[in-house]
């Protein structure tokens, strides 16, 4: 087998990772698959193993020789870092930056991972998110009614982003009022996170609103100590006095990866499954008829445009797969929006079938790492594409080609106009 790790982009003929790429990744994905299961990278984090089939990525989710834990320590290898954080101040802030990044549990392995995930888990129960359906629709219903589909509007501005902060914020138990400042927090740590190959600009607006989030939640604790309630804040707070989190800053990084996570994929999910169906007239007609089939529908949605395109882990031992070894250290980058368009695992993968019931998509990953509020992003779905379905159901798309946000690894549309004529 070719030794990917040596040959040149002459020799692999590397597609371009351009703005081709970020409007539309999956031709290139289809390219990566043939050129090989294992390939690295130089023009992704400073270098990296990209794994691009379904059996291959789910290992890696699955697998502890991938850490997510040892992911955290990239944010200081990043290009222009030493330049753009020079002095003790600076290196202070970007140290509490990586503190905080690396205590949250998506970056956490084994018995840690465990711990967190625990203390968080009764707030992402199924019984308590069937509870949330109400407020959900209530939500809904309130944005959709300030809307005049004849006169179009943007659906991401108007719908999309901000439901899932509305509901996030009722569910860790704070005011939606701060729903601007919740936004543009996320903008910064998506721009970030999702970026291939950060830059120290990025990092800092990321580090900058990180931080913000967290004196955010520091400022609520004192008074939800004194009154707890149901939320999911309280919860935290009791789980740290039981001694099930510690009082280091872990209950806060939760908090502020809960609030960027919760608001961030779901209105990536709601933006690219309205598009998605709207652009198969056959799909949304066939809803019309039967909104049954919504639930299967938006699995579907899910496998056919992730708004999680990839996860990174690190090797925390050498592996030898398809012939090539992944030593101890090596960044591997587990590309999740490939893994669901394998021909090997999915039937025709790039049609979009609303009734295709074999196969499982990796969107909410897989393993001990599976994303806790994937119920809780399935309801909002459920409930918005129900929703506007029922009062538009001659609703359009009003440009021809979507305007997406530029982010790699969290891909969604910056924009999506539609209106009824």
């Amino acid at each position: 087998m070719t030794d990917f790790a040596t040959a040149t982009p002459a020799r692999l003929n590397a597609p371009a990772l351009d703005a081709a790429f970020l409007h539309d990744p999956y031709p290139t994905y289809a390219r990566l698959r043939a050129a090989g299961p294992v390939l690295w990278r130089d023009d992704v984090f400073q270098g990296a193993w990209l794994l691009t089939r379904h059996d291959d990525v789910e290992l890696a989710l699955r697998d502890p020789r991938f850490s997510s834990q040892r992911t955290g320590g990239w944010v200081k290898r990043i290009p222009g870092v030493d330049a753009s954080f020079a002095g003790r101040r600076a290196q202070a802030g970007l140290d509490a930056f990586q503190r905080l990044f690396g205590s949250a549990m998506v970056f956490l392995d084994g018995a840690e991972h465990r711990r967190v995930r625990q203390a968080m888990a009764a707030g992402f129960h199924p019984t308590l998110i069937r509870t949330l359906r109400p407020e959900v629709e209530r939500l809904t219903e309130e944005l959709l009614d300030g809307l005049d589909a004849r006169a179009g509007f943007d659906f991401i501005a108007a719908v999309a982003r901000p439901l899932p902060s509305r509901v996030i914020a009722h569910l860790l138990g704070i005011d939606s009022a701060d729903e601007a400042r919740f936004m543009a927090w996320s903008d910064d740590l998506a721009a970030f996170i999702g970026a291939l190959q950060p830059t120290a600009a990025q990092l800092r607006d990321a580090q900058r609103s990180l931080l913000q989030m967290v004196r955010y939640f520091d400022a609520l604790l004192p008074a939800r100590r004194a009154a707890p309630g149901t939320d999911l804040v309280s919860r935290l707070l009791a789980a740290q006095d039981a001694g099930e989190l510690r009082p280091d800053g872990e209950l806060l990084a939760q908090c502020a990866m809960l609030l960027f996570a919760g608001h961030e994929t779901t209105r990536n999910l709601l933006g690219n499954g309205l598009y998605t169906l709207l652009a198969h007239p056959h799909a949304w007609a066939r809803l019309r008829e039967d909104e049954a089939g919504m639930t299967l529908a938006v699995r579907e949605l899910l496998r056919y445009d992730s708004p999680v395109q990839y996860t990174g882990r690190r090797m925390a031992a050498d592996l030898t797969l398809h012939g090539t070894t992944l030593r101890r250290g090596d960044l591997v980058i587990a590309l999740i929006g490939a893994a669901n368009r394998d021909p090997d695992r999915f039937a025709d993968p790039d049609t979009f079938d609303i009734g295709r019931r074999a196969g499982s998509h990796l969107s909410f990953g897989s393993g001990a790492h599976v994303c806790i509020g994937a119920g809780l992003s399935l309801l909002e779905a459920d409930v918005v594409l129900r929703a506007v379905l029922r009062r538009w159901p001659d609703l359009a798309t009003v440009d021809a080609q979507p305007r997406w946000n530029g982010i790699a690894g969290l891909r969604g549309l910056a924009a999506l106009p539609v209106s009824v004529s």
